[in-house]
């Protein structure tokens, strides 16, 4: 059994298979061996040398999802890396980040041996430097740490020449959420673009829907409701990046639920006689709006016929008085009033409709230097009438029969076109045919042009060490490219979806081919090359420990559930996959900490790294007991937590013995300090997003309402 590192009343942290600390060790003596720091790198006196060319800093803080700052792009030749994971640098909970050069990705250069690791309590207060070589192309790094898998970027080395690369623009949303992710007043979308070849032109969003506008600073948005953000950019040689998209909603301050309805109104169009009754026809048009979670449904209802849904304007041609009511909820459940507007229909304008609809036709695609459609030409036939309205339109293409017309008619068939068209009112008047005449070329019979590349680590000989990466690319002027194949040493033709490693040491002939979606195959290309082994290759399974936190007793049992928390490290080819077996069950991938309920437990544990070597199967063993007692008989259930007189809207919960989030902050304690409270409302507030009691932005809202208060501050003026 596991034996414990803290008091009873306070988390203890307890590595699986490692020996417990002292109460005397330092933080530092805390860190798991593999994550140590390695001696190779200079200590903080050790001798000054030569600075590189260039430096490149990354930094890391108390998050978990990404780099507190990471550089993009760089030039060629000898760099120095530096990276920082310190309190000056924002992480105040003394967690663990790694900053690894990935070596076996497709797609991405594998040269550089980059693998730190740092701590603040480290020997070097978490901040290290190496010295390396940047070629020419794309490095991908990222954490190592479980749990940090979105911690990564891409770094652009580029040595210059035409730049056809289009420029990589992301976008991030800030400001203050609710538990539900909405955003409380405002949200601001700040947006960012690198480009390593010709440099950044523009930078352009668009919000909901509106037009494209240049981006110079971060928008804020600050109407409630549902939003879009589109954004793109185009670097001074005019490549375009693909459109990015990001969407959120933004709230009332405050954070409370919508309760306010939709406001709903109607309106009745058509031709009227003196006393305002409408000729033959009226048309009805409901509109609806709500500025809080956004109109859901809106419904409508004509003589007591029975409620329905509107989604489009209602045409009435009964003569005699009516009535529509109308009305409308929105994505919160709140639903307005209900409307009523009167109206009456009389026999319209003396006579019946005798006048037929509006018709008309347009041919759109792409034409050569004659006029005619290549490969396809779309039709689409409009109708309009002022009068009964429109019933049907109708199609005939060439010497077929006329057909009902519901979308625009693609023709694809080569030779001479004629379309006819009409289109028929709701009092039966039918219009003259119209007709368009239009000529369809010859498809596209021209085949897609296909290239390949081949990179990876070379030995001085041209073989490729451990492995090759294959790439395929097809371009297509016609109809465009539909698929691209590849044959490896003359086997099965494969669809090529994503670039191809090839492992095998020996001599390889990889071919290709293309086809276009007017089925043109073109000639097959390949390349040949040969993989040996490399002499370098990783062989070292990655480290792997487990740490089990939560409240004891004196029998070190862990009271009412434990928190598993694994954690490998490898410093060659770099952590791929850490899995877990709980008892009796399945081995699993391990992505979380894990919550463990009463009972006797043994977890078993295990790592790979990238280059397929597994660790050690390792084990350990706790209980967790059910505690029944309230620990706190006295306790603040309110329904959120209120640092002082603020109300923070945190949702006060019960921590699983009796106590709520309140009574773990215990504002009315005597403290030295106003510091002294706001580090304890820190503290408490970590540990409860580790036991998935408070979100991190939860936490962040508790920890600045405590700064805000006045708790402590009498106490330190005594």
């Amino acid at each position: 059994m596991f034996r414990p590192l803290a008091a009873a009343t306070t988390a203890a942290l307890i590595m699986l298979g490692l020996t417990a600390l002292p109460a005397s060790a330092s933080p530092e003596a805390a860190l798991p061996e593999a994550a140590a720091p390695r001696p190779a790198k200079p200590a903080p006196n050790a001798p000054q040398v030569a600075a590189a060319a260039q430096t490149l800093t990354w930094t890391a803080d108390d998050r978990i999802d990404a780099y507190a700052s990471a550089p993009t792009t760089a030039t060629p030749g000898e760099t120095t890396i530096v990276f920082e994971n310190s309190e000056a640098t924002g992480n105040t909970t003394f967690m663990t980040h790694t900053l690894t050069f990935d070596t076996s990705t497709p797609g991405y250069n594998h040269d550089v041996p980059v693998n730190i690791t740092a701590n603040p309590l480290d020997a070097n207060g978490g901040r290290w430097e190496q010295t390396v070589n940047l070629t020419p192309g794309k490095y991908l790094f990222h954490c190592t740490v479980p749990g940090h898998s979105t911690m990564k970027g891409e770094l652009i080395v580029s040595a210059g020449g035409d730049d056809t690369t289009p420029p990589t623009v992301t976008a991030r949303i800030t400001g203050e959420q609710n538990a539900d992710g909405a955003y409380l007043g405002s949200a601001t979308a700040t947006l960012e673009a690198t480009d390593a070849g010709s440099g950044v032109g523009t930078v352009e969003y668009q919000l909901d829907g509106g037009a494209w506008t240049a981006y110079t600073a971060p928008v804020t948005v600050n109407t409630v409701g549902d939003h879009m953000l589109h954004y793109r950019a185009t670097d001074n040689a005019g490549n375009t990046s693909p459109e990015g998209m990001e969407s959120f909603t933004v709230v009332e301050d405050g954070g409370g639920e919508d309760t306010t309805p939709p406001e709903v109104g109607a309106e009745i169009t058509g031709e009227r006689d003196a006393e305002g009754r409408f000729l033959g026809t009226a048309t009805i048009t409901v509109t609806a709006t709500d500025v809080g979670s956004g109109v859901e449904l809106v419904e409508y209802e004509i003589d007591d016929t029975g409620f329905k849904p509107y989604t489009a304007p209602v045409q009435v041609t009964a003569v005699g008085d009516h009535a529509v009511q109308y009305r409308a909820t929105d994505a919160a459940g709140n639903a307005s009033e209900t409307g009523s507007t009167p109206f009456s229909i009389v026999e319209g304008g003396g006579g019946e409709d005798t006048t037929p609809p509006e018709v008309t036709a347009e041919v759109t695609g792409e034409q050569d230097g004659d006029g005619n459609y290549v490969d396809a030409a779309v039709v689409t036939v409009s109708a309009t009438d002022a009068g009964s309205g429109v019933d049907s339109v109708e199609y005939k293409l060439d010497s077929g029969e006329w057909t009902a017309y519901s979308a625009p008619v693609t023709v694809n068939a080569p030779g001479d076109h004629v379309l006819a068209y009409r289109a028929t009112d709701v009092a039966g008047n039918t219009s003259p045919e119209g007709s368009e005449s239009f000529s369809v070329v010859e498809q596209d019979t021209t085949a897609p042009t296909a290239s390949a590349t081949v990179v990876g680590e070379q030995d001085p000989d041209g073989n490729f060490l451990g492995s090759a990466v294959v790439t395929v690319t097809a371009e297509d002027e016609g109809s465009g490219v539909d698929t691209i194949e590849y044959s490896l040493d003359g086997g099965e033709w494969t669809v090529y979806t994503a670039a191809v490693q090839v492992r095998e040491p020996g001599e390889h002939t990889f071919a290709y081919r293309a086809s276009d979606l007017a089925g043109n195959v073109s000639e097959e290309g390949s390349e040949s090359f040969t993989v040996v082994a490399d002499p370098d290759q990783d062989v070292t399974p990655p480290s792997v420990s487990a740490m089990v936190t939560g409240n004891q007793d004196s029998g070190w049992n862990y009271l009412d559930n434990a928190t598993v928390t694994l954690t490998a490290l490898d410093l060659d080819s770099g952590v791929a996959l850490v899995e877990y077996k709980l008892d009796d069950g399945d081995w699993a991938e391990y992505t979380a900490p894990l919550q463990v309920g009463a009972g006797e437990h043994t977890v078993w544990y295990r790592a790979t790294d990238n280059a397929g070597n597994t660790s050690v199967e390792q084990s350990g063993s706790f209980r967790v007991i059910e505690v029944s007692t309230d620990q706190c008989p006295d306790s603040d259930t309110r329904d959120t937590v209120w640092i002082g007189s603020e109300n923070t809207y945190v949702p006060n919960k019960d921590t699983g013995d009796g106590c709520t989030i309140s009574d773990l902050i215990a504002q009315d304690d005597d403290y030295p300090t106003h510091t002294a409270f706001v580090r304890h409302v820190r503290q408490v507030t970590n540990g409860l997003v580790t036991e998935g009691l408070l979100t991190s932005t939860q936490r962040d809202i508790i920890v600045r309402a405590a700064t805000r208060s006045d708790v402590g501050i009498s106490s330190a003026a005594v």
